[in-house]
C-alpha cells in the first residue's frame, strides 16, 4: 500500500486528490492537507472584492466534501517537509508518505515593496479570500468618499489577468452608479506593454487592451516599475507620484516558507523545479502542481515578470501526475504523461469580457505557438460565470477530470485529440465603454 499526500486544496490540489482516487485502487491511501477549511474558486475573487458575489457562494467546506470520496482530509498548516526521509510535519504531528504532491499555491511576497498589501501596507489585493474580503470593505468605504484609483501589477508579478479584470470591472461599476466622472483611474503594469500577460505573443492583445483602456479613459502606464506606497500615494521608480484613494496592486509570488527551508527542494524563490512529468528532478517522491511549480519566464522583460499558471494548466498537471503515479505503482501501463500546457484566461469586464488563449504557454524553440488569440464580447462574462458553477459542482461531487477537459492534454504515446476552440480571432472592431 502506498500513501499519497497532496499538500494544498486549491485549483490544483483538490482535482489532483480526486484524480488520484479515481485511478488508484482503494488499497492506496490518499491524504489531502490544507491550511484552509474551505476550497475557494479563486478566479471569482474580483467579484467578491467589489461586492458582486459573496465569499460563501464560491467556497466549499472541504471536511464535508472530501471525506465522502474515501480521501483523508487534514486541516492543518504544514510547517516542514523532509523529502529525504519522506516526512511532513504539521506542528507536533509527523506524517510519512510514499509520494507527495505539492499544490500549496503561492505565498504573496508583500514585503518586496514598502507599503504593499492590506495587512501592513496601503494597498488592496484580490489574491486570496482574506484579502478579497478586506478589499470589499475598503471598496464600500471608497464609495462613500471617492477619489483617484490605481490598479496594477508590481515588478515580479506573474498573473496579470486579474488586474485588468478588476480595473475594468471598477469602471463598469462606477459607471452604473453614475460616479465614473468623479474618479480618475490609472493602470500601472510592469509588463513591457499592456496585454503581454507575462507570456508575450498574444496576437492582438496589445491593441485590444490599449483600446479598452483608452475607450474607458483609464490612464495606462506600461513598462512602469512601482517603488513603494504611502497613504493615498503610489511612488514610481522614476520619481513620479500618483495619487490614489483606492489602490489594488498584484504582488509577486513565491513558494511558502516551509518549502524554501527544505534543502534542495526549491529554487531561491521557493518554486519547485520539475521534469516534463512534473516530478522533482532530485526527489523521485515529489511532484508539483500549479502556481508553486517552477516555470521559466517566456522571455526576458525590462522589468521582471513571471510566467502565469492558470487553472487549466493546474488541472493538466494534476491529471499527468495522477497517471504517472499510477504507472509507478503498477496500476496502469504505458508511457508517462508529459503535458504541454495551455493557458486559457476568462476576464469579465462588466458589459463585455475577453478570453485569452495561448497554446502552448511556452513557445517552441523558434518562438512560435500553434495558436494564440483573443476573443472578446458580451458572452465572456456569461461563460466565466457558468464555468464557476460547473467547477464548484465538479468539486462538490468529486468528479474527476472529464473527457472534454482531457481533450488536448498531451501525453507521450497517448492518442489524445488536439484541442479545437471554434472562436476565430476577431477583426479590429470598435470597443465602447
Amino acid at each position: 500500500m502506498a500513501r499519497v499526500v497532496v499538500i494544498g486544496a486549491g485549483l490544483g490540489g483538490l482535482p489532483a486528490a480526486y484524480e488520484l482516487r479515481h485511478v488508484l485502487p482503494r488499497e492506496h491511501k490518499i491524504t489531502l492537507i490544507s491550511n484552509q477549511p474551505k476550497f475557494t474558486f479563486v478566479p471569482s475573487l474580483p467579484w467578491v472584492a467589489l461586492g458582486l458575489k459573496t465569499l460563501d457562494s464560491i467556497q466549499l467546506d472541504l471536511a464535508k466534501i472530501v471525506t465522502k470520496h474515501d480521501i483523508e482530509f487534514i486541516h492543518a498548516a504544514v510547517t516542514a517537509i523532509d523529502p529525504k526521509s519522506r516526512q511532513i510535519k504539521m506542528g507536533d504531528r509527523t506524517l510519512d508518505y510514499d509520494y507527495a504532491i505539492i499544490a500549496t499555491g503561492p505565498e504573496l511576497a508583500m514585503d518586496n515593496l514598502k507599503g504593499l498589501g492590506p495587512d501592513n501596507g496601503y494597498t488592496q489585493s484580490i489574491c486570496n479570500p482574506h484579502h478579497a474580503t478586506l478589499a470589499s470593505e475598503a471598496w464600500q468605504k471608497f464609495l462613500e468618499n471617492p477619489g483617484p484609483i490605481v490598479v496594477g501589477a508590481s515588478p515580479g508579478a506573474s498573473c496579470f489577468g486579474p488586474a485588468y479584470e478588476f480595473a475594468l470591472l471598477i469602471h463598469d461599476e462606477l459607471k452604473k452608479r453614475g460616479m465614473r466622472s468623479q474618479v480618475p483611474m490609472t493602470f500601472i503594469t510592469s509588463e513591457p506593454y499592456a496585454g503581454h500577460l507575462g507570456i508575450g505573443g498574444m496576437a492582438s492583445s496589445r491593441w485590444l487592451m490599449r483600446k479598452f483602456m483608452a475607450d474607458r479613459e483609464i490612464e495606462l502606464m506600461e513598462n512602469t516599475a512601482i517603488s513603494h506606497f504611502e497613504p493615498n500615494e503610489v511612488h514610481l521608480v522614476d520619481g513620479r507620484v500618483i495619487p490614489s484613494s483606492f489602490t489594488m496592486v498584484l504582488p509577486p509570488f513565491r513558494g511558502p516558507k516551509f518549502l524554501r527551508e527544505a534543502e534542495g527542494l526549491t529554487d531561491a524563490k521557493g518554486f519547485v523545479p520539475v521534469l516534463p512529468t512534473y516530478r522533482h528532478p532530485e526527489f523521485s517522491s515529489i511532484y508539483s502542481v500549479g502556481v508553486v511549480t517552477q516555470l521559466k519566464a517566456v522571455e526576458q522583460t525590462p522589468i521582471p515578470t513571471g510566467a502565469p499558471k492558470v487553472g487549466l494548466m493546474s488541472e493538466e498537471m494534476a491529471l499527468a501526475i495522477a497517471q504517472n503515479i499510477a504507472l509507478e505503482l503498477g496500476v496502469t501501463s504505458g508511457n508517462q504523461y508529459r503535458p504541454t500546457l495551455q493557458a486559457i484566461c476568462f476576464a469579465d469586464f462588466g458589459n463585455t469580457g475577453a478570453l485569452f488563449l495561448a497554446d502552448p504557454l511556452l513557445p517552441d524553440a523558434s518562438g512560435e505557438r500553434k495558436r494564440a488569440f483573443i476573443y472578446h464580447g458580451f458572452l465572456v462574462p456569461l461563460i466565466k460565470a457558468s464555468f464557476e458553477k460547473y467547477f464548484l459542482t465538479k468539486m462538490r461531487l468529486g468528479w474527476t477530470i472529464p473527457w472534454w477537459e482531457k481533450i488536448g492534454f498531451k501525453a507521450i504515446g497517448l492518442p489524445l485529440v488536439e484541442p479545437i476552440i471554434p472562436i476565430p480571432e476577431p477583426e479590429a472592431v470598435s470597443v465602447k465603454a
